[in-house]
C-alpha cells in the first residue's frame, strides 16, 4: 500500500519548504495539507507560490487538501463568524463558508492535487432538513468549482448525525450527488462499530485518515504505539482488502513527548504496511 502523511501533524506551525523537505526526507511520497490559516494561509499567494515551486521540483506529490474548518488563524477562537459550515441554513453565512472553501481550492492553480476532503456539519448538530438542503446547494457549488481545477470532492465520515457511514449513504442516495469518500478510521472507531463503517463506505473510499483514540474522544493518536484501542491487526486486514483504491494516510496530532514526530510517523506507517502483508 502507498503511504501518505497529513500535515495535521505540524498544523500548529507555519508550513514551509523546510517542513516539506523534512516530510520527504522521512520517506512519505504523498502529502495531504491541512488548511488551517496559521499553518497554510491559502489566501497568501507568496506562501502558496513558494510551496508550489517546491512541489514542482520534488518527487513528493500533493495528494489532497483538507478543507478549512475556520477562516481565522486561531482555530475559530476569534468568534463564531470564523466557523466554516456548509450546512449553515442562513444563506449569507453559508455562502461565506462556501467562498472560503473556494479560496482554499485556488491552491490548485499553483499546486495540483487530486482530492478536497470535506466535512458535513459540526459534531454537536442535530438532524435538520433545512441544513441538508443547505449542504446539497453548497456541495454542488463546491464540486463545480473544484472540478474546474481538476479536483474531486471527498466526504469524510465524522461522528455527527449527518456523517456516519449510513448517514452519508442516505444523503448521497437522496440527493443523487455522485461523490466518493475519505474513510477516517479514528472517527469510525468512535461510532463503536468500525467494521460496519468501513464496509458501508468501502466501494467509494478514495482516501483515508489513519489515527487512533480511546473510543470516546477524537485524539488523533499514533497507531500501535500511542495507547489507543483500535485493533490494528484486524484494521489492517480490513484496509488491505482494497489497496488499489486509496493510500494509507496518517492524520496525527503532534505530541510533546515524541521528539522526532516525522520519523515516528514513518516507523508507524511501515509497521502498518507490514501488518497488511
Amino acid at each position: 500500500m502507498q503511504i501518505a502523511l497529513s500535515t495535521h501533524l505540524l498544523v500548529n506551525h507555519r508550513l514551509t519548504t523546510a517542513s516539506l523537505d523534512r516530510i520527504g526526507q522521512a520517506g512519505f511520497p504523498l502529502i495531504e495539507i491541512y488548511c488551517a490559516r496559521q499553518h497554510l494561509d491559502y489566501r497568501n499567494i507568496e506562501q502558496i507560490a513558494e510551496l508550489g515551486h517546491w512541489f514542482r521540483d520534488s518527487s513528493v506529490k500533493l495528494h489532497s487538501l483538507h478543507s478549512p474548518m475556520y477562516s481565522d488563524e486561531k482555530w475559530g477562537r476569534s468568534g463564531p463568524q470564523s466557523h466554516i459550515n456548509i450546512m449553515e441554513p442562513v444563506k449569507a453565512k453559508r455562502m461565506a463558508s462556501v467562498e472560503e472553501i473556494k479560496r482554499a481550492l485556488d491552491v490548485a492553480d499553483f499546486i495540483p492535487f487530486r482530492y478536497l476532503i470535506q466535512h458535513l456539519g459540526a459534531r454537536e448538530e442535530e438532524i435538520d432538513e433545512e441544513r441538508l438542503d443547505a449542504a446539497l446547494t453548497s456541495l454542488e457549488e463546491i464540486r463545480l468549482y473544484a472540478g474546474q481545477r481538476g479536483v474531486s470532492l471527498l466526504l469524510e465520515n465524522i461522528p455527527n448525525c449527518y456523517s456516519t457511514a449510513d448517514r452519508l449513504k442516505y444523503f448521497l442516495a437522496s440527493t443523487h450527488l455522485k461523490l466518493d469518500y475519505c474513510f477516517d478510521i479514528g472517527h469510525a472507531n468512535l461510532t463503536g462499530n468500525l467494521e460496519h463503517e468501513f464496509n458501508s463506505m468501502a466501494e467509494l473510499i478514495r482516501s483515508t485518515h489513519i489515527h487512533d483514540n480511546d473510543g470516546a474522544a477524537d485524539l488523533h493518536l499514533f497507531p500501535i504505539e500511542g495507547g489507543g484501542v483500535i485493533d490494528w491487526i484486524a484494521a489492517m486486514k480490513m484496509l488491505a482488502s482494497r489497496p488499489e483504491q486509496y493510500p494509507l494516510l496518517l492524520e496525527l496530532n503532534e505530541r510533546p513527548e515524541i521528539e522526532h514526530p516525522l520519523e515516528a510517523a514513518k516507523r508507524i506507517a511501515d509497521r502498518l504496511v507490514a501488518l497488511a502483508q
